[in-house]
């Protein structure tokens, strides 16, 4: 939708982006909570694209080929609360405005994605949303690569502060957009010059222009206060072979008669005499919450406006061949294809009867092989670690500037921008992302994993290099704690799969999860311990017992990855010694945790002695072992050192966990 004109012309622009500048002031000053400058601040902007330029309905909010509105500053979401209701989106109701910020209440203090249906991402961790904005420009470019402009073919807006781009993840998504050439993105920043602590020149000095023209972008600079200026170059802008950049030079607080400019307008209500005064400044002669007859209905035709495009985009759509209009729905829906698990069942099979010994970053690599022929939707990339991270599958072509037709994003070595970028592609619907680095390197993802289970968004975080058995670099690269630190995250599932076949089932879970998932693979070969095939997901469950005692159980010895092969050894030392030790395999506590209690009573095996063995931090184990039962784990920093000696240095042995069992029966 270009440079449409704006609807019910005898309404001004000034009124229509004073009634977004009101409605969030307002909002503000009833919660008493918010932040109002920024909102004022680009409603010249905002005005300008949801009239003239942007691709919508507003009564279809999830129509597939719609432009993406980013609010990479979610502070500022009376922003996108005001256009929501303004447009006429059903689900944002004038009530819905006064009640910014309260409880069951849709409009947030940050826009939630999954709450307000026009909040494509969930933003407010500055920076987080110009980066999903990468991967969703990069899922359109995929997708129209595959099933061609006449169906996919949109731009991705964002809107960002100075806040955004001071962050550090901005940095790495503008060099992979500029990289990529993802021609239809188009950030506008609100450039005001102002931060929470003051102006700006107080902590930077960058020239941003600069900054994003040496990325590869183009970029203009315009008054973000003149409607003609702002329409100019966004037109421009959308012309552009490069990811485009408009520095919009706008006054925080905008109308504001005393507090305008400052960052006093930032993060607070104006107050009644400032918000009374912004009224009488720029003659809006209103009460709260209210906005004129004419304007409403400008702002309501144009956000029906979009009606008409999809329309039409619907009759292409149906005029795709049968195949590709279903493959098309699938995608989108979220759907998985039929008969995709019989890839991962004849996989298990197989592996069951040759029982190779290999890294459960190699069993990875083989079951991504066998799952990338079957879902072609599945996207792979790797910050900078593709040979480690064994994340490309067979066939995978990369993905490059001059060719979107690939299937495997180089993301070099930006680990948050990868992570957030996977977080667009899923969001943008149609593409299952997964990316691969160090788990250690979990810390520098962090924000954006946390996301990805704030959002539900079935993103795949493959994590190798999983513990001290890494070896030789040394306990900068070994993780200790990360386990420990991603099992806490709400809604996140942590899997250390013990083999091969482990790992088929716990891909299996990751894809059809409707949350994100970590895998924890080694470095170190394994043996392969499933060597009765079943086609029953044993991994789904969280634990389950792999090998029961002979005779009544005693003890059971429980454990995640590259440990349950030396809890098996230590059940045949306790064996040997006359005591009964039964192994529980327990790949997930998070799936664990959600069984029945009589099934996990089952399982961890009542008033036996529980021993835990696991090559990272102890944190948590007593949840299993209960207060008489033991860890054998790690409490300190690992060491350089070949991973064998590391194990016997810190203990992490067969020996120890008989010892702690013997010390308890």
């Amino acid at each position: 939708m270009k440079d449409a004109p704006t609807a019910a012309a005898a309404v001004s622009h000034d009124s229509m982006a004073n009634a977004i500048r009101f409605l969030s002031a307002d909002a503000v000053q009833k919660a008493n909570s918010g932040h109002p400058g920024m909102p004022m601040g680009m409603a010249d902007v905002a005005t300008v694209l949801f009239t003239r330029f942007l691709k919508y309905d507003a009564a279809q909010p999830k129509w597939a080929d719609r432009d993406r509105f980013i609010l990479s500053a979610g502070h500022g979401s009376m922003l996108l609360y005001s256009l929501m209701y303004l447009t006429g989106y059903q689900d944002m109701t004038l009530e819905q405005i006064k009640n910014f910020r309260q409880m069951g209440a849709i409009t947030a203090g940050h826009p939630e994605h999954g709450h307000a249906s026009a909040a494509e991402t969930t933003t407010g961790p500055l920076g987080q949303g110009l980066a999903n904005a990468v991967g969703m420009a990069l899922a359109e470019r995929l997708l129209a690569a595959r099933f061609g402009k006449d169906v996919v073919d949109h731009y991705t807006y964002v809107i960002a502060g100075d806040g955004c781009l001071m962050e550090g993840i901005s940095h790495e998504a503008i060099s992979l957009a500029g990289h990529l050439k993802l021609s239809k993105l188009i950030v506008l920043f609100d450039d005001n010059s102002i931060s929470i602590d003051g102006p700006t020149s107080l902590t930077v000095s960058d020239d941003q222009r600069k900054r994003f023209e040496a990325s590869g972008w183009n970029t203009w600079a315009v008054n973000g206060h003149d409607p003609d200026a702002i329409a100019a170059a966004i037109k421009a802008a959308q012309a552009s072979d490069k990811p485009a950049m408009i520095a919009c030079k706008t006054t925080i607080g905008y109308g504001a008669p005393t507090l305008a400019g400052t960052a006093k307008t930032h993060g607070s209500p104006l107050g009644d005499t400032e918000i009374q005064g912004a009224r009488e400044k720029l003659s809006w002669a209103h009460e709260p919450f209210v906005v004129p007859a004419d304007t409403l209905a400008a702002w309501r035709a144009a956000g029906a406006k979009g009606a008409a495009a999809a329309a039409e985009w619907s009759k292409r759509l149906g005029a795709l061949e049968a195949a590709q209009r279903k493959e098309f729905d699938r995608l989108m829906s979220g759907k998985l294809p039929e008969g995709w698990m019989q890839a991962i069942n004849d996989l298990k099979k197989k592996t069951s009867a040759e029982k190779p010994k290999v890294a459960t970053r190699q069993s990875s690599q083989t079951v991504l092989d066998a799952l990338a022929k079957v879902i072609p939707e599945m996207i792979g990339g790797s910050a900078d670690l593709t040979g480690s991270n064994n994340t490309k599958a067979a066939g995978m072509a990369p993905i490059s500037a001059s060719d979107f037709s690939g299937r495997y994003v180089y993301y070099g070595v930006r680990e948050h921008g990868m992570a957030a970028a996977m977080n667009g592609l899923a969001l943008h619907g149609g593409i299952i992302p997964f990316g691969g680095t160090f788990l250690v390197f979990t810390d520098y993802c962090r924000p954006s994993i946390r996301l990805s289970a704030l959002m539900s968004q079935r993103v795949v975080y493959v994590m190798t290099h999983d513990s001290i058995g890494l070896g030789e670099d040394g306990p900068t690269h070994q993780p200790v704690e990360h386990l420990a630190s991603l099992r806490i995250i709400p809604n996140l599932v942590t899997m250390r799969p013990c083999d091969t076949v482990e790992t088929a089932e716990c891909w299996a879970i990751a894809v059809a999860a409707e949350k994100p998932s970590v895998l924890a693979l080694t470095r170190q070969g394994l043996p392969t311990l499933r060597t009765a095939h079943t086609d029953e997901n044993l991994c789904a469950k969280g634990a389950y017992v792999l090998a029961e005692a002979e005779g009544k159980r005693q003890v059971t010895i429980i454990a995640t990855g590259s440990e349950v092969s030396l809890a098996m050894e230590a059940r045949e030392k306790l064996k040997a010694d006359g005591i009964a030790a039964a192994v529980v395999s327990m790949p997930s506590w998070e799936l664990f945790d959600a069984q029945p209690a009589a099934y996990r009573a089952s399982v961890l095996g009542e008033g036996t002695v529980k021993v835990a063995i696991e090559a990272a931090s102890t944190f948590g184990w007593e949840r299993y072992v209960g207060p008489q039962g033991a860890v054998v784990g790690m409490t300190t920093f690992g060491a350089s050192a070949p991973a064998p000696e590391l194990y016997k240095h810190f203990g992490i042995t067969a020996d120890a966990v008989v010892a702690a069992a013997k010390k308890r029966v």
